[in-house]
């Protein structure tokens, strides 16, 4: 401050031809003095008159530089402030102080602690630490600043372990209790808004009891503080400190102490007599000698004589400046290329605070402003105590947090960081690890939003991300993998040509084709044989030809549902088969009517007849043909995926259209088949040679049993297997008929021919 009141005093730019006046009080860290010090200045000074050429007035204050402490700024605001008279501190750093309502002559050049707590949780969040153990001291700094930065980290998703409050005045105790909690606590990131004071009582009481390594994030309060670094366990540390600085001429100016200096200001002579181990003064008091007057600061290696590295110091020196601006506005006026000010003007402090508002300079690379609220632009150098090739801790600036750039932009780390223990990864602190994809947070009951475990995602539900409180569905046509992580499409399932069962059923189909082309064959090629001619050879060839259909209608169950396959399946299925079964009736009533023929005087055969015969298959299929019509026509089959039925694949089948018209269809098949069993059951007492009738009510008996287990198998069977069943009741009715009708006609053709005669057929035994 007095360097900078000279440099001023010597300035020919600002307040030329005005010199100011000082005085220094120290407040040691005691409010009352504080206190006492602020009803001092704002009753104003003793008057001070020079006899010189030189003009002066009474002392009145026209602005206070400090304190250096929040609770004594605070102390001391409270009662200039009515007075109007400007307070610029340089190390004031409680967000409180930004109220304009109950500080409205405050300013400072230091940021507030509420840019430093909102650059920490960024910071911390920026590691990924969550779960956290929070110190600090029991002050206005401390606990402004902690609840600042408490509630920027729960905006940033981050738990605090535990939140401690101590001071350097609390008994021994009250630091023991605190150490404790942090050899105890699970958290391995502690924040610490401690000032250096009470940080130091802390750090003893900890280096009394080894503890669990520990990454300390620091405030600027103390973890620039070089004295500190002698605390080896801190190793690692990082925090936020003020910018440094380099002050031109300062370092002279220090080392220009005259022994008359010395021996005139307390603090000086305890300083010189502590660096050189040496009285100024003989005194029986101590053992040391004399100063001898060869002691020679310019030698000495201290923190007096370091100024590499200026942070608080550089504060305290714009706030000056930064008073004396507002000075120089309020008395000072340009004109042409000079400055003329008016030293005999009645400055009143309160135009010092207007102006002071306003100030907007630039003083050795230094931009010096204030906002609404006093406070300056908030710009912090991100600091970590690394070991040197020495073994040493030095403080090395690794990063910038800027709070004018865009949000997002502010923070920037930009050389590598150390960690506790020397450690080059950065250290996990976390009440439970990260859940990991295809699982979710539940939140563990009675703790913080960090506490929860990690449960598997519900069935068909998936993350996709770390730490996800929620899962979420999949869409219709996907399903999740394995790890319920991600969505893949579900595989379509179809009643295939290339797999074992399409495979079988095809075969099967095939095969009965081919066996009654076969089986045609050979009716053909002995159709003029008895056998084939006693038993409708017409009627044969039209049953022969409906069940090649019935065999291969049956293909068009197989492969992936279209529009075209989904009709053709259902109402070619449904037309073979009534032509089959009109087929069958008309053989049936044949055998009737021959017999019922041959009784005198009946000519029952005159009316049923081959053209009857041929009219009646046709009339029967023509009304089937019409259901399937209408069925088409109103509301057709038609391909769909069936996402119902399993829920983890796709089902490919063919969508009824109207159910009305499929059991229209079936039912109309059932009812003949009904038909032609109860004329089989009439004819069964037929002559045995000569009566077909015993074969078909076989056939219709494993026809009708066949389509009856049919409906419930149907109807309950799943996906593929719906189809599959369908199928199976065709093939197997089909076989039915076949096998019974037509099987024992080929066995007496093709292996006992002797049988094969008028003679054996007209007779009633075998």
């Amino acid at each position: 401050m007095v360097f900078a009141i000279e440099q001023i005093n010597n300035s020919t730019e600002l307040l030329p031809g005005i010199k100011l006046g000082y005085e220094i009080y120290d407040s040691c860290d005691s409010v009352s003095v504080a206190v006492q010090v602020a009803f001092q200045l704002s009753g104003g000074l003793d008057p001070v008159f020079n006899t010189g050429d030189k003009c002066a007035k009474s002392g009145m204050v026209m602005g206070v530089v400090g304190a250096s402490g929040s609770t004594s700024t605070i102390s001391m605001s409270r009662i200039i402030g009515p007075f109007n008279i400007p307070q610029v501190s340089h190390f004031a750093t409680c967000a409180c102080l930004s109220d304009k309502q109950q500080y409205p002559s405050f300013f400072r050049t230091i940021p507030s602690d509420q840019f430093q707590a909102d650059a920490l949780a960024k910071l911390v969040k920026h590691f990924g630490w969550t779960w956290i153990g929070a110190v600090r001291s029991d002050s206005d700094y401390g606990n402004n600043g902690m609840a600042s930065f408490l509630h920027a980290a729960r905006k940033e998703g981050i738990c605090v372990e535990y939140s401690e409050s101590f001071s350097r005045t609390h008994p021994q105790s009250r630091i023991q209790r605190v150490a404790d909690v942090i050899h105890r606590s699970t958290a391995k990131v502690i924040v610490a808004f401690i000032s250096t004071g009470d940080m130091k009582i802390l750090l003893e009481e900890l280096s009394r009891k080894p503890s669990p390594p520990r990454q300390w994030i620091g405030s600027e309060a103390w973890v620039t503080d070089r004295d500190m670094l002698r605390f080896s366990f801190l190793a690692g540390a990082i925090g936020f400190g003020i910018e440094k600085s380099v002050i031109p001429g300062l370092r002279d100016f220090l080392l220009d102490l005259s022994p008359s200096k010395v021996a005139d200001s307390p603090l000086l002579t305890m300083f010189w007599e502590e660096a050189f181990n040496c009285r100024l003064v003989k005194s029986e008091a101590t053992d040391r000698s004399v100063c001898d007057g060869t002691e020679d600061i310019k030698t000495l290696q201290s923190s007096y004589t370091d100024t590499s590295q200026l942070r608080i110091t550089n504060m305290a020196y714009k706030a000056v400046y930064a008073i004396a601006h507002a000075i120089h506005n309020a008395v000072c006026q340009k004109t042409d290329s000079t400055t003329q000010c008016d030293k005999f003007t009645k400055l009143e402090a309160k135009e010092v605070l207007n102006q002071l508002k306003k100030v907007n300079f630039s003083q050795n690379g230094y931009d010096v402003s204030f906002d609404a609220n006093g406070d300056p632009v908030a710009t912090y150098e991100l600091v970590n105590w690394q070991r040197n090739e020495s073994g040493s801790i030095e403080l090395v600036t690794v990063g910038q947090y800027d709070s004018s750039l865009p949000v997002g932009k502010e923070f920037l780390i930009n050389r590598n960081l150390t960690w506790v223990e020397g450690g080059t990864q950065v250290p996990v602190s976390v009440c439970t690890d990260s859940c990991p994809s295809g699982t979710r947070k539940v939140l563990q009951k009675g703790k913080p939003i960090c506490c929860y475990d990690c449960t598997l995602c519900p069935e068909g539900e998936i993350s996709n991300a770390t730490d996800s409180f929620d899962c979420f569905t999949c869409p219709k046509e996907f399903w999740p993998n394995a790890e319920r992580d991600t969505c893949l499409p579900k595989p379509v399932e179809f009643l295939s040509f290339n797999e074992p069962l399409g495979i079988v059923l095809a075969a099967f189909s095939i095969g009965g084709a081919c066996l009654t082309i076969i089986t045609a064959a050979v009716f053909y090629r002995h159709r003029s044989s008895p056998i084939v001619r006693a038993n409708n050879s017409e009627l044969s060839f039209l049953l022969l030809f409906s069940l090649t259909l019935c065999f291969l209608c049956s293909l068009t169950f197989i492969g992936a549902p279209s529009e075209w396959s989904c009709m053709l399946r259902h109402t070619a299925f449904g037309i073979t088969f009534v032509l089959c079964m009109s087929c069958v009736l008309g053989k049936t009533i044949v055998v009737l009517t021959a017999f019922k023929a041959t009784l005198p005087g009946s000519n029952l055969m005159k009316w049923f007849g081959p053209s009857q015969q041929r009219l009646t298959a046709v009339s029967f299929t023509f009304i089937q043909v019409l259901i399937c019509t209408i069925w088409l026509v109103l509301s057709p089959p038609f391909p769909m995926k069936n996402l119902t039925t399993y829920k983890e694949r796709i089902i490919l089948e063919c969508a009824l259209g109207s159910a009305l018209g499929f059991w229209a269809v079936l039912g109309y098949i059932g009812l003949l088949a009904v038909f032609c069993f109860v004329l089989a059951v009439l004819a069964r007492k037929l002559p045995n040679n000569f009566n077909e009738a015993k074969l078909i009510t076989f056939s219709m008996l494993i026809f009708c049993a066949v389509w009856i287990t049919f409906i419930p198998a149907y109807v309950s069977s799943p996906g593929k297997y719906t189809v599959a069943v369908e199928i199976f009741a065709i093939l197997a009715s089909s076989f039915g008929l076949i096998t019974c009708i037509f099987a024992p006609k080929c066995f007496i053709i093709l292996f006992k021919p002797e049988k094969n005669t008028k003679k054996h057929l007209m007779s009633r035994g075998l």
